[in-house]
């Protein structure tokens, strides 16, 4: 696996998820994301957002990534 899959350009975020990163940083911003188990993460975006798998755990990981 490469070690930077969570390093995706806007385009590709919005093409596959409808909505661009900064904007998905807002959303889990709101739901905390920072405090829970990444796994949580992304279910919470399968869920109520229809994020499909892999770009889920992307969006997550990319999120996370950026609070260290």
């Amino acid at each position: 696996m490469k070690s930077d899959y969570w390093n995706v350009s806007d385009e590709q975020v919005i093409e596959k998820t409808g909505k661009p990163i900064a904007e998905w940083h807002q959303i889990l911003d709101k739901f905390n994301a920072a405090d829970k188990k990444s796994n949580d993460v992304v279910a919470h975006l399968q869920k109520d957002f229809g994020v499909p798998r892999y770009w889920a755990r992307t969006l997550t990981t990319n999120y996370l990534k950026g609070q260290e």
